[in-house]
């Protein structure tokens, strides 16, 4: 979970950019990121495809005033407020922008192309139209900062008591490396976002990363297929947590204009 998701990386910079913190070409830079390019397709107006530039100017001019993103899983539609054609565009892409101020929602269509050993990666993002509703079980950064303490806690001790690599040698040089890009001044929010949304988000990376680690780096002494379940049952919970305070994060600029607080 070190790397941002698309969506959020949209919203933030996008937020930035209409909030006047950013130009429209440092938008763009920071969200295209290390992809070749990224396009827009479906937007009011537009016969195909156009460029990012170009599609957070009309979004703008169509009365867009902020973005929020959603990260739906399966049984959990996080963040999306219908209707059941873009939840389920979102759900397969596992992410969405949902926009705020006008019924519009972006879902990315990710894919490699050119030859074997120069390859590229290339985004569409999908305009479709949005429910104007409330996200649906997004919590406040106080909730999600609560909740992450707690989930930290849970997730160490779940996969000490199991003996996963996760909670091991391993973890503890992913953190270390963790800690050390944070020190360097990584950019984890777009200019403009409150201090609390910035910490929230780190922490939300952190206990996603050990929640990949417990996933990835083998099953320690969780041989049993018992034990296994046991540990998939309780870092379920954890990883929803994660989730919720990453929406939350990204989410944050828009909470505080709409409530007066910019």
């Amino acid at each position: 979970m070190l790397s941002q998701p698309r969506s959020g990386l949209l919203a933030a910079w996008g937020n930035a950019l209409l909030a006047g913190f950013v130009s429209p070409d440092d938008a763009v830079i920071a969200i295209v990121g290390d992809d070749a390019v990224h396009r827009v397709e479906g937007l009011p107006g537009e016969a195909g495809p156009v460029g990012l530039t170009l599609a957070l100017g009309r979004l703008r001019t169509l009365g867009v005033t902020g973005y929020r993103i959603a990260l739906p899983a399966p049984g959990h539609p996080l963040g999306l407020s219908g209707p059941p054609e873009f939840n389920a565009r979102a759900l397969e892409a596992e992410e969405a922008v949902v926009a705020a101020g006008a019924p519009y929602g972006l879902v990315p269509e990710v894919s490699e192309v050119g030859p074997d050993g120069d390859l590229h990666v290339e985004v569409v993002w999908h305009c479709l139209p949005v429910r104007e509703a409330p996200p649906a079980d997004v919590p406040s950064l106080g909730e999600a900062e609560r909740e992450l303490a707690e989930a930290l806690r849970d997730a160490t001790e779940v996969l000490s008591r199991l003996d996963v690599a996760g909670s091991g040698p391993v973890a503890a040089a992913a953190l270390d490396a963790y800690r050390a890009r944070s020190e360097r001044g990584r950019e984890v929010l777009a200019p403009g976002y409150p201090p609390r949304a910035v910490r929230v988000l780190e922490l939300a990376q952190r206990v996603g990363l050990l929640i990949s680690l417990a996933y990835e780096h083998g099953h320690g002494g969780a041989v049993s297929a018992s034990e296994m379940a046991a540990r998939g049952e309780a870092l379920r919970p954890v990883e929803r947590v994660a989730r919720r305070a990453q929406v939350a994060s990204y989410n944050a600029y828009v909470e505080e204009r709409e409530r007066g607080l910019r």
